[in-house]
């Protein structure tokens, strides 16, 4: 059975354009990680997005010596890292990882608030790190002789 030539032209033409539509390239779209910065960005005065190098976006801000975003990975599914430049941190720079976390988690800041500085109290004379876990969080504080961090992550599985 033979196409007259007119249908297969036309035959040939939509089967040309149903590839070319299959095999173009989608409009590119940002990453979740990279939205996420842009909302912290939006969010927070004074920070700054940095570059990003294998899934974690670094920030700047006055209140934090470092601070990076993670994104996620196998073990969770976003990752904040602040870091004080001082041993006993300001409430400030807990309001900047309060602040941080409510727009990364979707969670309300005043909770956020309450579980950083629970987690830094956690620290006492004789422990300089302390894990806890606070509305479906991950909360790990730690100190040195100079400096304070607290790392807050969530699960993938939750």
């Amino acid at each position: 059975m033979t196409f007259r030539p007119p249908l297969r032209r036309s035959l040939l033409l939509a089967i040309a354009l149903a590839s070319l539509a299959a095999f173009a390239a989608s409009p590119a779209r940002a990453d979740r990680c990279d939205d996420i910065a842009g909302q912290l960005k939006n969010g927070i005065d004074g920070l700054g997005v940095g570059r990003t190098a294998a899934g974690v976006i670094f920030l700047s801000h006055p209140q934090a010596k470092e601070l990076s975003l993670g994104c996620s990975s196998k073990n969770f599914s976003n990752q904040l890292y602040a870091r004080s430049p001082m041993r006993k941190p300001k409430p400030a720079f807990l309001d900047l990882v309060a602040g941080a976390a409510a727009i990364i988690f979707t969670l309300p800041k005043d909770d956020m608030r309450k579980g950083a500085s629970r987690c830094m109290r956690a620290l006492g004379f004789f422990r300089d790190d302390a894990s806890t876990r606070y509305r479906r969080l991950d909360m790990r504080c730690s100190r040195t002789k100079a400096d304070a961090s607290i790392t807050i992550s969530r699960r993938v599985n939750e």
